[in-house]
This record gives C-alpha cells, sequence and structure tokens, in this order.
C-alpha cells in the first residue's frame, strides 16, 4: 500500500460524501487510510454511522455556494460527485439539471485550478449520447459524441455533464481526472419514491421498489436497451488504485507549471463490460433473485409490464440503446479492472434494498410510476 495512504495529515474534500457512491467512498477512505475527511452535502442519511468520527468534518451546503467552493478547494484532493443525476428530472426541470452538472462543477474547477488541488470530477457514461444498438466498445478518447435535438430534454444531463468535461479539460494549470461511471449499483442507491424520495429513479431501485411492493416491473418501449452493471465496490477500488498512480506520478502537489504533464489529466470509463444485459434480462434476473431472497416461486412475482418511454419519463424522453465501456484506459495506466459478476452484483444490491425497505409503510398510490 502507498504509504501516503498513512498521512494522517492528508484531507480530502468529498463533495456529496452523503449519495450513494460518496458513502461508500467515505466508508473505504476512513478504513483503509489515516486520511481526514471533509464531507459536504445536502443529505447525510446514509452516513449516520460516520457523523461523529474525529477524522471527518461535514458541511450542509452544495456547489452554488461561491463560500463553500472556495473553501473545498483549499484541500489537496477534492473528489465533486455531486450532481442531479435522477432522469425523471432530465425532462421536468432542465435548467436545473444544467446548473446543477455544468455551472457549479465548472465554478469549482475554477477554484481548483487557482489553489492547485486535484480535482476528481464523475462525469457519466451518458456523454456517450445517443447510441444505436449496435454501438460497439466506447473508447474515453476516440468515440464520436451524438445528441438528440434539443426539444429531447432527456439529454440536459447528458449535454452538461459533456461541457462540464471540457470545461475541465482546457483550463490551464488544473490537475484533474474525469470519471465516467457506467451503471453503478449497490446498497444505498437512491431511494424508494414516496418513502424517502420522489420521482423515478435509476433502474435498479426503481426494479427492486416494484419488487418489494409487490408490483409488475415496467420495461420502457419493451426493455431492449442494454448496460453494463458494475459494483460500486469495484468503483471505489478503483478510485484507491488512482489515488496510488495519482502519488506515484506526484499528482498531489505538484507545482501548476508540471500539472499538465500528469498521467492522470484525462477521463476513464468504469465499467464492467462482462455484465451487459438488456433491461429485459435485467428484469428477469431480478425476479428470480428476488424470489430467491423471499424463499418463493419466481411465479408468483407478477410478470414485467412494457411502457413507452414518452408515457413513463413524460415528453422530450429518448435512450441510448447500448453503452458498453472499453475499459482498457483504466487497466493500462492504473492496474485496474472491475470483478463482480453480475449475479453478485445484483443480489448484493437487492438483499440490501429487500432488508431496508421491507418493513417500511407506504401507500399503493406511492408507486415507481407514479
Amino acid at each position: 500500500m502507498n504509504l501516503q495512504f498513512n498521512d494522517s495529515s492528508i484531507t480530502v474534500a468529498v463533495v456529496g460524501c452523503g449519495g450513494f457512491i460518496g458513502c461508500h467512498l467515505l466508508d473505504a477512505i476512513l478504513t483503509r487510510t489515516q486520511w481526514r475527511v471533509f464531507g459536504v452535502d445536502l443529505d447525510f442519511y446514509r452516513i449516520q454511522h460516520r457523523l461523529g468520527d474525529e477524522r471527518c468534518e461535514f458541511m450542509v451546503a452544495d456547489l452554488a455556494d461561491k463560500s463553500v467552493v472556495e473553501r473545498i478547494a483549499k484541500y489537496p484532493i477534492v473528489v465533486n460527485l455531486a450532481a442531479i443525476c435522477v432522469p425523471s428530472r432530465y425532462m421536468a426541470e432542465a435548467p436545473e439539471v444544467i446548473r446543477s452538472n455544468y455551472d457549479h462543477p465548472a465554478a469549482l474547477a475554477d477554484a481548483c485550478a487557482k489553489s492547485g488541488s486535484w480535482l476528481i470530477h464523475f462525469s457519466t457514461s451518458e456523454i456517450y449520447g445517443r447510441t444505436s444498438a449496435d454501438s460497439g466498445l466506447l473508447l474515453e478518447d476516440e468515440t464520436e459524441l451524438t445528441f438528440g435535438p434539443v426539444t429531447a430534454s432527456r439529454w440536459s444531463y447528458a449535454t452538461a455533464k459533456l461541457l462540464t468535461e471540457r470545461y475541465i479539460a482546457g483550463l490551464k494549470n488544473l490537475k484533474w481526472t474525469v470519471v465516467r461511471p457506467f451503471n453503478f449499483v449497490g446498497p444505498y442507491m437512491d431511494f424508494m419514491p414516496g418513502v424517502d424520495g420522489s420521482g423515478i429513479p435509476r433502474v435498479l431501485a426503481n426494479f427492486s421498489s416494484a419488487l418489494v411492493r409487490g408490483e409488475p416491473l415496467k420495461l420502457v418501449n419493451g426493455g431492449v436497451a442494454k448496460r453494463s452493471f458494475t459494483s460500486v465496490f469495484d468503483a471505489v477500488d478503483f478510485m484507491f488504485a488512482l489515488f496510488e498512480v495519482g502519488f506515484s506520478a506526484n499528482a498531489v502537489g505538484m507545482t501548476s507549471k508540471a500539472a499538465g504533464k500528469s498521467p492522470l489529466s484525462q477521463a476513464f470509463n468504469i465499467g464492467n463490460p462482462d455484465n451487459e444485459l438488456t433491461i429485459a434480462e435485467l428484469a428477469e434476473k431480478m425476479r428470480k433473485i428476488f424470489a430467491d431472497i423471499r424463499g418463493v416461486p419466481v411465479d408468483s412475482i407478477p410478470e414485467p409490464e412494457e411502457v413507452s418511454g414518452v408515457e413513463y419519463y413524460g415528453e422530450g424522453y429518448e435512450d441510448s440503446m447500448r453503452r458498453l465501456p472499453s475499459v482498457e484506459k483504466a487497466e493500462r495506466l492504473l492496474g485496474f479492472k472491475a470483478k463482480t459478476p453480475i449475479d453478485v452484483v445484483l443480489r448484493e444490491s437487492l438483499e440490501w434494498f429487500v432488508g431496508h425497505y421491507s418493513n417500511t409503510s407506504y401507500s399503493d398510490t406511492d408507486s415507481a410510476s407514479s
């Protein structure tokens, strides 16, 4: 292990520390290192067990506040996980989605360039745009990007994230790394609509909610789109591979003049191409795993139902038909490769969801499709 992990003088700022990825990263930093953490978020329910940790300082705030941005940028490593990333909001709240995913992170990038911090910015696999069913591997530095028309507000999130990447890459003197997650899943993912959130969560939490409620899983446009699902624990392992190489390459503490020479100043796909499924295949796997967890026959679980994207998400909905990551760069430069197989990924996610929400009181009208 890198000796820097034992350096208790290092503080890493984690923006979005209370979110799905952030809570797992926070736990790992406090378990695997002697670092301190400055955590920023608007909600800390996932990390209640960490709020009294003497190595942590937490702030209830967001990146819309300039003084908060300047405070965050004082630390040598800044991990930005903050974003509006709920699909139903892409259509309903496009301006706010754009502000969250471009205006605020761009301001943070400016502050980090000024202070000399290493900014690790979480983008999205959606920056690859409106891919077709026969799209091949998506390469970080080669794949051409195509998006839907302006009238398809589904792309508000993806275009804002892409613009942020371009802005970050163009900033002189900024030490940066961009992370493009490919469908991270695991415990604490998203929410159950009507219980601890509103709107429509991402597909795994969406399907999990329906299973717990005894409702049919909704297959948007037949569920033919393909996704590659990645364990959030593999994602955390990627971050530590990145930290290791970052310190070895002197990315932390480099002078601003040398920053542009860092081997980390680029984007990395983080995904598991071995875990590719259509959404319909995902639904069937989840039904079988849920039945096994409950100890009931799979035919007692409601069959999935097809629904149109416009009917389910609203006007302006479009989709990427396939997102299959090339992961060669992360393996070559960082020695990292996601390894958790799909059945393990889904079981660890669904077991947590069932245990967390099974005794929750909710109305039948608070369904995932509302």
